[in-house]
C-alpha cells in the first residue's frame, strides 16, 4: 500500500502537471486566435464558444489516427525520442516557484537544474531524427541540435549576470532579490538578448530552421505521426510556457505584486463572519489566518501567470511578425554579435556590482 509521503508527492505531481498540459492546450488556441487577428482571419470559432475546445478537438484527431511508421527506421529510438523530449520538457515545472513556498522541489541548485533539463531535451530531438532514416528528419535534428547547444551558451550566459546580483541559484531567493526593483530595469539589454536565445532555444519563428517546411518538409518531426507527433507537439509548447515562467522569474520578478495587495488580502473581512475554527484549528500554532495564505498564495500565482502570459503574447507575435531567417545566419549572429555582446556586458556587470558596493553576502561568505 502507498504511504502518506507517497501519495502527497503524487497529489503534488498531477497538481503541476495536469495544469501544465491544459495550459498547453489553450495555449496553442491563443496562438491561433492571436495570429489571426494580425491577418485579419477568424481562426478557430466553431469547436465550442469561441473555439476554446478546438486543441482538444485536434488531440482527439491525433490520437484517433493510424499510425504510420517508416520499415527501415530504428524502432525503440523512433518511440523513446519524443517520450525524452516531452518528459524532460515537464521536468522543469518541479523547482518553478508559484508562490512563496509554493514548488515541488525548491532546490539549491533550480537554476542548474533547469539548465541541466532544457539540454538533456535536445537528445530526444537528435535520437528522433537519426532513428527516423530519413534525410530530411535528420537534416532538422543536426540543425536543432547545433541551434540548442549555441544558443544556450548565450541562455547560460545571461542567467550567470542575474546570478552575480543575487548570489544564489535558488529561484525563490532570485525571486526574493527583486522586491526593491525588477531585474528587467536594470538588466534590459540582457533581458532582451536571453528573450532572444529563449525564442531559438524553443526552436520558435524566426529560428525555427529545425522545422522549416519550405526546406525539411517538417524538420526533424517529418516521418512521426499520430501518437508520438502529440508528443513533440505538447512537448514544444510545454517548453514554451516553462520558458516564459523562467523568464518571468529572472526578470519580471516572479510572483512579486506589481503593487500592494496586503491591505485587501489582511483585511478581507467577508471570511471573519463565517466560523471557520475546523480550518484555523491546523493553524492554531502559528497564528495564520487560513484565508490569508489561499489568498496570498492565489495572489501570487495570478502576478506569475500573467506576467508568463505577455512573454507568451510576446512569442506569439514575433512568429507573426518576423520572416524566417538562414541557418548560416541564426548561427553567425549568435556567435559573432550576441556571443560578444554577452561577454562584454559578463565584464560590466562586475565591475558596477562591486564599483557600488553591492556584492551579494554570498559571494563574500567564499
Amino acid at each position: 500500500m502507498l504511504n502518506i509521503q507517497t501519495l502527497i508527492a503524487i497529489i503534488e505531481v498531477l497538481l503541476v502537471v495536469v495544469p501544465a498540459l491544459l495550459t498547453v492546450a489553450f495555449v496553442t488556441i491563443a496562438e491561433r486566435k492571436t495570429m489571426a487577428s494580425m491577418q485579419r482571419r477568424l481562426g478557430p470559432n466553431i469547436v465550442g464558444y469561441y473555439g476554446l475546445l478546438q486543441a482538444f478537438a485536434d488531440a482527439l484527431k491525433l490520437l484517433l489516427k493510424e499510425y504510420v511508421g517508416p520499415t527501415q527506421a530504428n524502432l525503440i529510438l523512433f518511440f523513446l525520442g519524443p517520450i525524452i523530449t516531452l518528459i524532460f520538457s515537464l521536468l522543469g515545472y518541479a523547482v518553478i516557484p508559484y508562490g512563496p513556498g509554493l514548488t515541488i522541489a525548491d532546490l539549491n541548485l533550480g537554476i542548474l537544474y533547469m539548465l541541466a533539463v532544457s539540454s538533456l531535451s535536445t537528445y530526444g530531438i537528435l535520437l528522433a531524427g537519426w532513428s527516423a532514416n530519413s534525410k530530411y528528419a535528420f537534416l532538422g535534428s543536426l540543425r536543432s541540435t547545433a541551434q540548442l547547444i549555441s544558443y544556450e551558451l548565450i541562455l547560460s550566459s545571461a542567467i550567470l549576470i542575474v546570478v552575480l546580483l543575487t548570489g544564489n541559484l535558488n529561484l525563490t531567493i532570485n525571486v526574493e532579490a527583486q522586491k526593491v526593483v525588477f531585474f528587467v530595469l536594470p538588466l534590459l539589454p540582457i533581458f532582451i538578448i536571453f528573450f532572444i536565445g529563449c525564442i531559438a532555444e524553443t526552436n520558435r519563428a524566426p529560428f525555427d530552421l529545425a522545422e522549416a517546411e519550405s526546406e525539411l518538409v517538417s524538420g526533424f518531426m517529418t516521418e512521426h505521426s499520430a501518437v508520438i507527433f502529440v508528443f513533440f507537439f505538447l512537448a514544444e509548447y510545454a517548453s514554451i510556457v516553462l520558458i516564459c515562467i523562467f523568464t518571468s522569474i529572472l526578470f519580471l520578478g516572479g510572483y512579486l505584486k506589481l503593487f500592494s495587495l496586503d491591505l485587501f488580502v489582511n483585511g478581507f473581512l467577508f471570511f471573519d463572519l463565517i466560523d471557520i475554527d475546523f480550518l484555523n484549528f491546523f493553524f492554531a500554532d502559528t497564528n495564520i489566518n487560513f484565508f490569508s495564505v489561499v489568498l496570498q498564495g492565489l495572489v501570487s500565482s495570478l502576478m506569475l501567470g500573467l506576467k508568463s502570459c505577455i512573454m507568451i503574447f510576446v512569442f506569439i507575435w514575433a512568429r507573426a511578425s518576423l520572416p524566417r531567417i538562414r541557418f548560416d545566419q541564426l548561427m553567425s549572429y549568435c556567435w559573432t554579435i550576441l556571443l560578444p555582446i554577452i561577454i562584454a556586458f559578463i565584464i560590466l556587470v562586475p565591475c558596477v556590482v562591486y564599483s557600488l558596493c553591492i556584492i551579494p553576502t554570498n559571494f563574500y561568505l567564499i
